[in-house]
Formats: structure tokens, C-alpha cells, sequence
């Protein structure tokens, strides 16, 4: 399959869906996709949705996607690496903009791969138009820190964004079964950084099943453990932070709740067989020799 890569902390894209390669391809970095006109489908990582005017996308790094034009479809593409948006000048602000970047990643890994992300205020989805279009502006005209404002713009952006989305999370005991696991999914992804509301007794507690029976359940509807989704979902992390984020090894394993670094290292090198400090280096040596040619 093949992949595409960013070479800038930042890059907006204005176009026809015409003239995008209709495969699916991974693509290794964050992006946010407004249809301008125009209606088809878009897939990700193997689900199809369809998309219309107005229609917003999230991808994150290593999603596999691509679009299905019915009608004539116009859009424009914002594309950035977490550095991008985590670009900060003092440690208060780094401190900051990481606590900020964690709570939206649950935006990332969970929409839109179950269901479709609606707009449902009239007054966000024009501020949404507006910031784009302030953005393409920018982008075009490069006057005096505009990589400032464009990293401003992107920051409200996914804030008017992640508000969408909270206030579309109402779990109910009416739910069936795929649904309830993909709520209990998102619960563990908000809550990653915090163990304490990852116990299984907490989460038997939040969604109404005992705790005898709430890791059966998971398992009978996932193939895997809630201990294996979770270990899954914080190296999915780690691969994060060690391709696009000068947070050191130390720092990842701490914020993750590691017991160290050296219990990370371990447990990152028996799933994708390197360490987490040789994965870094490999990908940035590659990032290198693609750059060079």
C-alpha cells in the first residue's frame, strides 16, 4: 500500500477530489478535510462513509484513506504534525498546549471511524467556514507571522470540533452491544492518562455491568482483553510521540503511566520488535533520505 509523507510542519491544499488519487493510501500525518461542494464516499481504514457539502473529516497519522466522488467535489485540506500545534516558547506554555493536545486525542482516535462527525450548531459550522477560509488566506499571502496565526487558527478549530463531539456522548442502558463498546472504547481513550478511572471496577460502575462479567463481554465483542486494548492504545501512543514529538522516552513513559522507562522500552520492543529510542531514530533517518531525494 502505498504512503504519503509531510515535509512541513504545515500545509493547506485547495482542490477538486477529481484530481486526488482514488486509492487508499496511509498517510503519515494529521488532517482536517472540509467538502466545500460535492457529494460521495470516503473510506478509513476499511469503514466507508459518505460525505456531503459541509462534511468535516479527522485523520490522524497512519490512517489509511480515500474518497469516492458521485458529484463534482471541491475541498480544502488542512495538513500539520503535532509539533505543529505543540510548538511552544516556555515551559508553561509546553505544559500547556500537552495537557490541551491530551484531551483532544480521543477526538482523533475515535472520529470519524464509527460515525459520522456532525456540526450540530448553525454558529459553529460558520465560524468553521470562516476559519478556513482566514486560513487559506494566511497560507497564501504569508504576511508577518502568519505560521503564528495559522497555529492559532488550527488550535480553535479542533476546539470547535472536540465541543461537537462531547456533546454527542449519551450513554444510555437502552444501547445494543456494539454501540456500548464503542462508548466504553471512547471512555478509555479520554481516560488513558488517568489509571485510576481505568480500574475495571470503575468501569463496570460507569456502564452499568459487573465486574465478573464486564471483561467477558469486552472480549466476546472485540477479540481482546480490555488490558490488551488498553496496553494497545497507549503504544499506539507511544508511536505518536516518538515520531512527532520531542518529548523524551522518559517523559512518554511517565505521562503514560509507565512504571519507567525501561518497563516502556521493554514492552515497546516485544509488539513492534525495536525499542522506542531505535524507532525514533529509524524514522527520523528515513524522514532524512526521502527529504535528500
Amino acid at each position: 500500500m502505498e504512503a504519503r509523507n509531510l515535509y512541513t510542519p504545515f500545509e493547506l491544499l485547495q482542490g477538486n477530489m477529481s484530481d486526488w488519487d482514488p486509492r487508499p493510501q496511509v498517510y503519515y500525518f494529521f488532517e482536517i478535510i472540509q467538502i466545500q461542494e460535492g457529494s460521495g464516499f470516503r473510506t478509513v481504514n476499511k469503514n466507508r462513509f459518505p460525505y456531503r457539502k459541509g462534511s468535516i473529516f479527522l485523520f490522524t497519522p497512519r490512517d489509511c484513506r480515500g474518497f469516492e466522488e458521485e458529484t463534482s467535489t471541491r475541498f480544502v485540506s488542512v495538513r500539520f504534525s503535532e509539533m505543529f500545534v505543540g510548538h511552544s516558547h516556555t515551559p508553561q506554555e509546553k505544559e500547556r498546549i500537552g495537557a490541551w493536545l491530551r484531551q483532544l486525542e480521543y477526538l482523533f482516535f475515535y472520529h470519524n471511524r464509527q460515525e459520522q462527525l456532525l456540526i450540530r450548531q448553525d454558529n459553529d459550522c460558520k465560524m468553521i467556514t470562516a476559519l478556513i477560509g482566514n486560513m487559506v488566506e494566511e497560507y497564501e499571502q504569508k504576511h508577518p507571522y502568519y505560521q503564528e496565526n495559522l497555529q492559532h487558527y488550527v488550535t480553535l478549530l479542533l476546539n470547535i470540533v472536540a465541543r461537537n463531539v462531547a456533546a454527542d456522548i449519551n450513554i444510555t442502558g437502552e444501547e445494543d452491544c456494539a454501540l456500548l463498546i464503542n462508548q466504553i472504547m471512547l471512555y478509555i481513550r479520554q481516560h488513558i492518562y488517568e489509571r485510576e478511572m481505568l480500574k475495571q471496577e470503575v468501569l463496570s460502575s460507569k456502564f452499568n455491568l459487573s465486574q465478573n462479567y464486564i471483561g467477558e463481554f469486552f472480549k466476546k465483542q472485540t477479540g481482546e482483553s480490555l488490558q490488551q486494548f488498553i496496553i494497545n492504545y497507549k503504544l499506539n501512543l507511544v508511536q505518536l510521540r516518538v515520531s512527532y514529538s520531542d518529548l523524551t522516552i522518559g517523559e512518554i513513559a511517565d505521562e503514560l503511566g509507565f512504571t519507567d522507562e525501561s518497563h516502556l522500552s521493554r514492552l515497546f520492543k516485544k509488539y513492534y520488535g525495536v525499542t522506542p529510542s531505535a524507532y525514533r531514530k529509524e524514522g527520523r533517518k528515513n524522514e532524512l533520505q526521502k527529504n535528500i531525494h
